[in-house]
């Protein structure tokens, strides 16, 4: 009898961890880089974490390099938006087709450090940014970090907005081209996942990225020479949900999503953080020429891309302008 016993209880448990398991309702999260990136690993920390909250009613399948978008990271937020998509992790910059507003984050020279950057993200101003997001479909859980981009090329070191003239540039969004349109640079908008394969060919001369979320995971110093650590543009970004999935979900629920992405992007933004403070020297050890601008030589990349500054802070609006820039001041910095 206790052979018998024992077989149905185990015969239970398997039943049970089974239909457990059947349970597990799956959720697409796309982003636009690849799996060695801090955004793959905040992406995966959040499913790790929606599933030990929910006590394993979500499964988050992680898809990198905007695969689900046919390559397109410009498209994810639009998908995600009609609820093509269930999640997603993008920088601002990608969003700003949809939403122009977005542009905000990455007007050039904008930010002198960390400490404004969490003031708008972290605070206040990006919640106008969210009422938007969510009016197209698309509600914001958290806010990570793409950093403070820098530039890379491999005709000759930028020192000096006239060493950026005539340089074959690859961008990631429309803000992008007019920003090296000023600086005397031949702008070309592209996929991230065709820009490793151009900056090998020579298609195109060089980049621009943050050193710990893009530069370094995903080794663009072993076809980049020279980078100028310039700080230009800040880029966060935000993992989303579509609105429709988060609707769908009760309150409880609701409240497990958001913590679970917040704790998820705390962890990305410490890991990108981290990665930027020790990059510029594991960059030089890797052979890269790195250049860090004098404040006088900041000035003069500041002077050059006004006019993209100005353009753009237009199309953002002077509401959303001025609740930044009370923010950034109120930092005291």
């Amino acid at each position: 009898m206790n052979m018998v016993l024992k077989a149905a209880l185990t015969a239970m448990l398997a039943t049970t961890i089974l239909s457990g398991s059947a349970m597990a309702e799956t959720l697409r999260l796309s982003h636009n880089t690849g799996d060695s990136t801090t955004w793959h690993k905040g992406a995966e920390r959040f499913g790790e974490l929606l599933a030990e909250k929910t006590g394993g009613n979500f499964d988050v399948r992680v898809f990198p390099n905007a695969q689900l978008s046919g390559g397109d990271q410009m498209r994810q937020a639009e998908m995600v938006g009609r609820g093509a998509l269930d999640l997603v992790v993008t920088s601002a910059i990608n969003v700003t087709p949809l939403v122009p507003e977005m542009a905000i984050f990455s007007l050039p020279y904008l930010y002198a450090g960390y400490d404004q950057v969490d003031a708008t993200t972290q605070g206040a101003p990006a919640d106008m940014l969210e009422d938007i997001l969510r009016e197209k479909g698309i509600e914001v859980l958290a806010w990570g970090e793409n950093g403070f981009r820098e530039v890379t090329n491999n005709v000759r070191p930028v020192k000096s907005p006239a060493d950026m003239k005539g340089l074959n540039m690859r961008v990631a969004g429309p803000m992008y081209i007019d920003v090296m349109n000023a600086l005397g640079a031949n702008p070309q908008q592209m996929q991230w996942g065709e820009t490793m394969t151009a900056l090998q060919q020579g298609v195109v001369d060089g980049q621009e990225n943050p050193i710990g979320a893009v530069i370094i995971p995903q080794q663009v110093y072993e076809v980049q020479k020279y980078l100028t650590a310039w700080h230009y543009s800040y880029d966060p970004i935000f993992l989303g949900v579509s609105k429709k999935r988060w609707d769908s979900l009760d309150a409880e629920t609701q409240g497990a999503m958001r913590a679970a992405a917040e704790e998820a992007m705390t962890y990305q933004r410490e890991i990108t953080r981290k990665g930027t403070a020790d990059g510029v020297a594991f960059l030089r050890e890797k052979g890269m020429e790195v250049y860090e601008p004098s404040e006088e030589e900041l000035q003069a990349f500041r002077e050059a891309t006004q006019p993209a500054f100005d353009e753009w802070a237009a199309k953002v609006g002077d509401d959303i302008v001025g609740a930044f820039r009370k923010a950034i001041d109120e930092t005291g910095n």
